[in-house]
């Protein structure tokens, strides 16, 4: 069992926060296949405390969400505390501060990323958050700018000191963004810097490479990012991996078009029929990947206005995949 702060999570495998993904509808998705916690996508601290009508429905946490992380970005310690204590009233059981965000215009405020350029100025964020909620306050951080200041460990040392209760890092400088190879040996080094557990993320696109990551670098979790894009089966397959060493099956066709159903169904109940279908165009597009026909189906998803018309598409998918098996 893994605590961050009082959060007890019932295994070690995260997802990570992803900007136009991990939304209620996909995080309920990935927590039935197991996965011990879940992240908001990141959320704006200033349009959090202007009460922007869309920014707090991103921050809302549904009942049927355990163990839930919101991550705020900001670039002022007062904001983000304000922040932090609004996200905790709409349902966070952790609340997550974002300094690994490498797009430019985050980082031209003094956000995201520009945080690893001033450790101390880091954890004074820290420390305002922590002592502005209750609930266990963690940081996601980067292994540096560049190639020539990686200081990741540093700064997990200095958000640890100031009272973040973990450290998520994803080891590429802001300059990779998210080309190259992950560097998980910056994982393994910042794990032996902080008492407080450690979550590893970066290149994991199977059940193996989580093992691998945890074996390697000594993490309390591992938080899987683009590898569970269509692919929520990742979580338990992860799961199963590192708590039995059991190899599970790849999921069927069948179960793939299930999940994207219910996928489907949670979207437009949350969002609306409109939103809901147009969100989902870009999540059907990774479910189906790897099916007959696939290419030609993304252009007709794509052309899709209505629940019903996905709907369709994936029951012909389906009946293509039994005649396959057949």
């Amino acid at each position: 069992m893994v605590k961050i702060g009082n959060v007890e999570l019932k295994n070690r495998v995260a997802a990570a926060p992803m900007a136009g993904y991990t939304d209620k509808a996909f995080r309920i998705i990935l927590q039935s296949f197991g996965c011990g916690l879940v992240y908001t996508e990141m959320i704006s601290a200033k349009a959090l405390i202007y009460r922007q009508e869309k920014t707090l429905a991103i921050a809302d946490v549904s009942d049927e969400e355990p163990s839930v992380a919101v991550q705020i970005f900001g670039s002022e310690p007062d904001t983000m505390a304000a922040a932090a204590r609004l996200v905790v009233e709409l349902g966070a059981d952790i609340v997550d501060i974002n300094m690994g965000c490498p797009i430019p215009k985050i980082v031209r405020s003094g956000e995201g990323a520009a945080l690893m350029r001033d450790p101390e100025w880091a954890a004074e964020m820290v420390t305002a958050v922590a002592e502005a909620v209750a609930v266990p306050v963690t940081v996601k951080i980067r292994a540096g700018w560049d190639a020539q200041n990686i200081n990741c460990c540093q700064v997990a040392a200095l958000a640890a000191e100031a009272g973040a209760e973990a450290i998520a890092i994803h080891p590429r400088t802001r300059e990779q963004l998210y080309s190259g190879r992950a560097d998980w040996e910056l994982i393994r080094q910042v794990k032996e810097q902080v008492s407080v557990p450690v979550i590893g993320n970066g290149d994991i696109l199977s059940a193996a490479d989580a093992r691998q990551m945890i074996d390697y670098t000594g993490c309390d979790l591992v938080m899987i990012g683009r590898g569970c894009l269509g692919n929520p089966f990742l979580m338990r397959e992860a799961i199963s991996y590192i708590e039995h060493g059991t190899i599970l099956p790849p999921a069927a066709p069948s179960e793939k078009l299930a999940a994207a159903r219910h996928h489907l169904k949670l979207a437009c109940r949350f969002k609306g029929a409109d939103r809901g279908t147009r969100e989902m165009r870009k999540h059907l597009a990774w479910y189906i990947k790897g099916f007959p026909y696939a290419a030609s189906t993304r252009v007709r998803i794509n052309q899709a206005h209505t629940p019903q018309e996905l709907e369709t598409i994936l029951q012909e998918l389906e009946e293509m995949a039994q005649q396959e098996d057949s």
